[in-house]
């Protein structure tokens, strides 16, 4: 029985591929990766395959617990407690973050423009009807592999990923985008290989940093959205040289995301994106993983804090802050439902939300008491 099922999926495949002239269109891609149903698409007759059905299988179970341990109660904590923050328009800038699109568009759905930013590389764009017969199911296994992280725990890790994003027929950071976009309910509506130079310049095609712009339309909306990724190194060095920071000063103000960020910022070869988030932001929303406590000044910030801070997990331990240990003692801060960075725990979680003391506070919820932040 088994061979017969094999022999029909090369049998489908032959004939998709017989058949195929033009790649399909990028939503078809996201919809064919994200194991969502094609209809009436050049890769329609791929999704007949018995490869698709259990990567479809596997991805529907995993996103419906997914919905409701994760992206249903941040959802809910969003609009409770960050009020105007989350109902802006204004650019969100999630350094640090890999191909994360699915946080981002959790806790800022509005946003106009998502500038994410990693070390992993962009790839090309994905066209899995160029794939041979027998290397479609090996990918999509590996597709599913490099999600697992991120949907048991909410983050990627940086070395699997590595791997995860090079050892396939799919390649870099653009499937797992597409599956995001996908899963997230939003329309792919165009995407384009760009690149920055290094005075900033957006351009088309290869230069020193690479990435893509991918426009898309979420569920209801009449305004298309757009998501930047960029690979680049942010440390110090190659941050003042490349034109990243320089590209992503033109969009205006802001809001930082940070999440899982390995603590970069809290030594002392991370200060020029650090800099960039404090001047350049209005609010930040970050674990204890971004930026440090006492990176806040007190006469311009003012923070709420969310969760619990037990401390850094074993591998991060020298990472501990008193200071936001002592905030944390004292201020009462309302429990979360879902988990969030690195301690992957709702009972351990740290989220933590800081806004600029010239700048209106959210409309939202007050529950979280405000306080200002501790001395530098």
């Amino acid at each position: 029985m088994r061979a017969v099922l094999l022999l029909s999926s090369f049998f489908c495949l032959s004939i998709f591929r017989a058949a195929a002239i033009e790649p399909a269109p990028a939503n078809d891609q996201a919809l064919f990766l994200a194991g969502l149903p094609v209809r009436e698409s050049p890769l329609t007759p791929l999704s007949l395959s018995n490869a698709w059905a259990e990567h479809a299988t596997s991805f529907d179970a995993a996103w419906a617990k997914l919905q409701k341990r994760q992206l249903s109660p941040i959802g809910a904590w969003s609009a409770e407690f960050l009020g105007d923050i989350v109902r802006d328009r204004a650019p969100v800038f999630y350094p640090f973050s890999g191909p994360d699109f699915l946080y981002a568009h959790a806790f800022f759905p509005n946003a106009d423009t998502y500038v994410l930013c990693g070390i992993e590389p962009v790839g090309g764009l994905p066209d899995v009807s160029r794939l041979p017969a027998e290397a479609l199911a090996p990918a999509l296994e590996t597709l599913r592999q490099s999600l697992d992280d991120v949907l048991n725990f909410s983050f990627f890790i940086t070395k699997k990923m590595r791997v995860d994003f090079t050892q396939t027929q799919l390649t870099g950071t653009l499937p797992v985008l597409y599956v995001f976009l996908a899963r997230s309910g939003c329309h792919v509506d165009d995407v384009t290989l760009v690149g920055l130079d290094n005075t900033g310049q957006l351009v088309e095609g290869k230069s020193t940093t690479p990435g893509v712009r991918i426009r898309f339309t979420r569920p209801g909306a009449q305004t298309p959205q757009t998501l930047y990724y960029f690979s680049s190194d942010l440390s110090d060095g190659a941050a003042s040289r490349g034109g990243f920071l320089k590209w992503c000063g033109t969009l205006g103000e802001g809001r930082a995301f940070l999440k899982a960020a390995s603590y970069l910022m809290h030594g002392g070869n991370f200060n020029t994106i650090r800099s960039f988030l404090l001047s350049r932001c209005n609010s930040i929303v970050q674990d204890e993983a971004g930026l440090p406590i006492n990176a806040y000044d007190p006469n311009r910030w003012t923070l709420r804090l969310f969760g619990a801070y037990p401390g850094p997990i074993e591998i991060f331990k020298e990472h501990t802050q008193p200071q936001l240990m002592d905030l944390y003692r004292v201020s009462n801060a309302p429990r979360l439902s879902f988990g969030f960075g690195y301690r992957w725990q709702p009972s351990e979680s740290t989220l933590i939300v800081a806004s600029k003391k010239e700048v209106a506070p959210p409309s939202g919820n007050s529950a979280a008491p405000e306080t200002s932040a501790p001395p530098q």
